[in-house]
């Protein structure tokens, strides 16, 4: 009998979305063979449930929570949590829950689980709340214990606990809230932090994590730190003066990032102006209350978040390598360091959007350090990890300076568990993967609050439980099918590709019918190689950090060291062949080591059926479209005129080459907006995930796409970027030619739609058959879907079922009509296996329905929060399943052109 592993995510914390996107990992990754995964969502307001299944799979916990029925009416398209309900902590809270799962009180948790794996950040996750409710109820759990994780939590509190034990610190200084208030004695801290610290330094809540408030000031300026001062505090100050340089639109922006739990200050918010204080809940009433008042007044407005802060620390700006070092405890109870990381990124702050996108930091493993100098950090982390009284796993983050001094500056005691955080890329190290990790701290908990609560019964029966589990797997001689993933590739789409590529092996690697191995594609367009690669590898941060070792393949002296000292981990935990080296193979090898293949790239090659050809020479079963239709669906402009001849709408589109671009560029520009109108889009012919994608306005920024997308050099002009908004470390890919295209507007429809729909094709007697999804309404906070709002824990929304009506029969009666265009497109393109298509849904008071087709995706992202996932779990299909479905038809494909030849 499996144990029941309940999975904890979500909360009320700034960094919930980060604890629900781990929670999912978690999910997918216990192994299946021992554990039942129980997923338990704790809402904005400590109410716990036992959530449906499909619900994990959602990108945000504002898709789904609070229900879609229970959203007041946005004018402006606002996302909100549940809080922003004004009545929503009651029994409202309740009730909207009992929609999504099964809501139930700590007390019941024994009835419903074995094991408690904590993924909750912050407040109520880290502070030792949920353990000490757990405690209570005697259900064990994952990771420190209360006194430890409380301990963990304060970082004004580590500091001095850190100064009692003799470790290094940066020079610092605490704030208390009143005295935020108090312009005198904001002038006297500033005049003491000169002093005592100088600059820069970094401004940050005492009790936040993922850089959340965060400030680096770089230079003394009493405004700017009062301002710093206050976001820490979660605290801001609008000036009348500020309010009115704004316009209409920039208005709307300013009041939507201020309501972003992560870079703004949330709602509720308390809202003071002269002598008024109101309470606001929704972006919709601040952005009323704002115009009104700075109608009549000129007076300063200052916005408190019910959810602030109570101690702000100022420190220290740190100049050295920045790193992070997960530390285990061995089965004998003495901490381990993995190897520690060194994390590079493209400014000062390793922030939210650093953290957590890929491709927007470099991690290095171990730090770029003689070996001594490793083994001080990694011995420094391990004599916090026991003064603290860390249990089981923590991450210690910290910096090495010029002069080789340590400062330990962050210990968590719940690391982030995103698919390439820290926590499963240093584990990779010893040729750990997520799933066996994870198994590993299952075990190591247990064991743990067998040593601290009194030698419970129930607790050493559990563990005995569990290693009869682990052995009776281990000797299990069960057949797998050996499944290829192939993923990374050289286009500006290859770490999304790695973030697919690692979706599905991990899904993979936790199922009972499948073994899969990771294959890196290499090349450029000029020719491609395929490598198999360790598991250490494979969870490096992305595409380019793999590239780079492949290459440049060697084991690292320190790592080897450390994989010496966890060998008692790993003999018991790993698989033999984990950790070998990277090795080449052609197609022919690969097809007499695996039994398919499953393609995670996108971009070229692989969604221009350069990969399925080769894999169709070799007779190996492999998952979407054919090589033919793959070559015609990468290209949108020839996508585009196939869907504009059979009858369907299809924006108005035009080749842009570089050849054209090099005459008068006003007269070009001046031509197109004559045939398509403007704004009109632009973006290449052959990318996806929003790659380079814009939206164009003015002959200033056409010409600026123009300069960035046909440049000789890596490098992007600096000007170029400004005027285009280009984000730092964006992908920005180079061609040879781009696409203009029509923006689509609503044309006096009653309702305008973004929507993205998957599809499934099954083998029957009759012959192929679709099985179309409902589709997903994307909201957009821009002028396009931008990479964040796809891919980044958290950001953006995806409705699913898409809102195309009030009323659901209404909804349903349109719904139909889309699914029956999006069939139509693709048949006529003769998509198979799987696809995603993106369009624009025009809904008229008659009833009329226009669909006007995008994009079709023959290789769709396969990210752990994409939103086919979303519509697949309302046919009934897990994550997991969708992919066995994926890979069925391949091989049923492979054994139909066996009978044809």
């Amino acid at each position: 009998m499996k144990l029941r592993i309940g999975i904890i995510f979500g909360g009320f914390s700034r960094e919930r979305e980060v604890s629900f996107a781990g929670g999912r990992t978690v999910y997918d990754n216990l192994n299946k063979s021992l554990f039942e995964p129980v997923p338990i969502f704790v809402d904005s307001f400590g109410n716990f449930a036992i959530l449906d299944w499909k619900y994990i799979y959602k990108g945000s916990i504002r898709d789904f929570y609070p229900p879609v029925e229970y959203l007041p009416h946005t004018q402006h398209h606002f996302q909100v949590y549940a809080e922003s309900l004004k009545d929503g902590e009651n029994k409202l809270a309740l009730k909207m829950l009992s929609k999504l799962g099964k809501p139930v009180q700590p007390n019941e948790l024994n009835n419903h689980i074995d094991f408690a794996f904590l993924c909750l950040h912050g407040a109520g996750g880290e502070d030792g709340t949920i353990q000490g409710i757990l405690d209570y109820h005697k259900v064990p759990y994952s990771g420190s214990g209360i006194f430890s994780s409380a301990l963990g939590m304060n970082k004004a509190i580590q500091r001095r606990w850190m100064q009692s034990a003799g470790l290094a610190v940066p020079a610092f200084k605490t704030v208390e809230r009143a005295q935020a208030f108090d312009s005198k004695e904001v002038k006297n801290i500033y005049e003491d932090v000169k002093r005592t610290i100088g600059s820069p330094c970094v401004i940050k809540p005492a009790n936040q994590g993922s850089s959340i408030g965060a400030t680096v000031l770089m230079e003394q300026d009493f405004e700017s730190f009062q301002r710093a001062l206050l976001k820490a505090f979660f605290v801001v100050k609008l000036p009348h003066t500020e309010w009115q340089q704004l316009d209409k639109a920039d208005r709307v922006a300013y009041v939507r990032e201020l309501g972003d739990i992560r870079e703004g200050i949330g709602f509720p918010l308390s809202l003071k102006y002269g002598k008024e204080n109101v309470n606001v809940y929704h972006p919709e009433d601040l952005l009323k209350k704002l115009t009104a008042i700075f109608s009549k007044s000129k007076a300063d407005v200052l916005m408190e978040a019910f959810d602030g802060e109570s101690e702000v620390l100022i420190e220290e700006f740190l100049h050295g390598k920045e790193f992070s070092c997960i530390v285990v405890q061995d089965e004998n109870g003495n901490p381990v360091a993995l190897p520690p990381t060194e994390i590079r990124k493209g400014q000062e702050l390793f922030d939210y959007r650093s953290k957590y996108l890929p491709g927007l930091s470099r991690k290095i493993t171990p730090i770029d350090l003689p070996e001594e100098q490793i083994k001080q950090i990694a011995k420094a982390c391990c004599e916090l990890f026991s003064s603290m009284h860390f249990n089981v796993y923590a991450r210690i983050d910290g910096f090495i300076t010029p002069d080789n001094k340590i400062f330990l500056n962050d210990p968590n005691t719940t690391s982030g568990m995103l698919p390439s955080s820290f926590f499963f890329h240093q584990a990779a190290e010893i040729g750990l993967n997520p799933s066996r990790f994870l198994t590993y701290i299952i075990r190591t908990s247990v064991q743990q609050r067998i040593a601290t609560s009194m030698h419970l019964p129930q607790h050493i029966a559990l563990l005995h439980k569990v290693d009869e589990l682990i052995s009776a797997e281990k000797n299990a001689a069960t057949r797998k099918k050996k499944i290829a993933v192939i993923l990374g590739g050289y286009s500006s789409e290859r770490h999304i590709s790695v973030e697919s590529g690692r979706n599905i092996y991990e899904k993979l690697a936790s199922s009972a019918q499948y073994e899969p191995i990771p294959v890196f594609l290499l090349g450029s367009a000029k020719g491609h190689s395929l490598y198999q690669i360790p598991v250490n590898i494979l969870l490096k941060d992305n595409a380019d950090d793999i590239k780079e070792k492949i290459e440049n393949y060697k084991v690292h002296p320190y790592i080897k060291e450390v994989q010496k000292n966890c060998k008692g981990i790993t003999e018991k935990y790993s698989a033999g062949n984990s950790l070998n080296p990277p090795r080449k193979l052609s197609y022919e090898q690969l097809a007499k080591e695996v039994d398919g293949v499953f393609i995670a790239l996108h971009g070229r090659p692989g969604e221009d059926g350069q990969v399925q050809a080769e894999l169709g020479k070799v007779g190996l079963p492999f998952n979407g479209s054919s090589a033919a239709t793959s070559a015609v669906t990468i290209n949108k402009y020839e996508t585009n005129n196939i869907l504009r001849k059979n009858g369907l709408l299809v924006p108005d589109d035009i080749i842009i080459t570089h050849k054209e671009c090099q005459g008068n560029t006003k007269a070009l520009f001046d031509k197109l907006v004559k045939q398509l109108g403007i704004p009109f889009i632009a973006k290449p012919i052959d990318d996806g995930c929003s790659s380079a994608v814009r939206k164009i306005d003015t002959y200033e920024e056409f010409r600026a796409f123009i300069i960035l997308i046909f440049r000789s050099e890596e490098a992007k002009d600096k000007k170029a970027s400004d005027i285009l908004k280009i984000k730092s470390n964006e992908e920005f890919p180079r061609k040879e030619a781009f696409l203009a295209e029509q923006l689509i507007k609503r044309n006096g429809a009653h309702h305008l739609l973004e929507i993205t729909g998957g599809l499934l094709t099954h083998h029957t007697t009759k012959g192929k058959l679709y099985e179309i999804f409902e589709a997903s309404e994307a909201l957009s906070e821009g002028a396009v879907l931008s990479l964040e709002e796809k891919f980044l824990a958290g950001e953006g929304q995806n409705i699913t079922p898409a809102r195309y009506a009030p009323n659901p029969k209404q909804r349903q009666n349109v719904s139909d009509k889309v699914k029956a265009e999006l069939k139509r497109a693709a048949i006529l393109l003769n998509v198979e296996g799987y696809a995603r298509i993106d369009a624009f849904v025009r809904v008229y008071k008659n009833g009329k329905v226009e669909v006007i087709f995008i994009e079709v995706n023959s290789l769709p992202g396969m990210t752990p929060a994409t939103c086919i996932f979303h519509q697949t779990a309302i046919n009934g299909y897990t994550p997991f399943e969708f992919i066995d479905r994926i890979l069925q038809y391949g091989f049923e494909n492979r054994k139909r052109s066996k009978k044809i030849k």
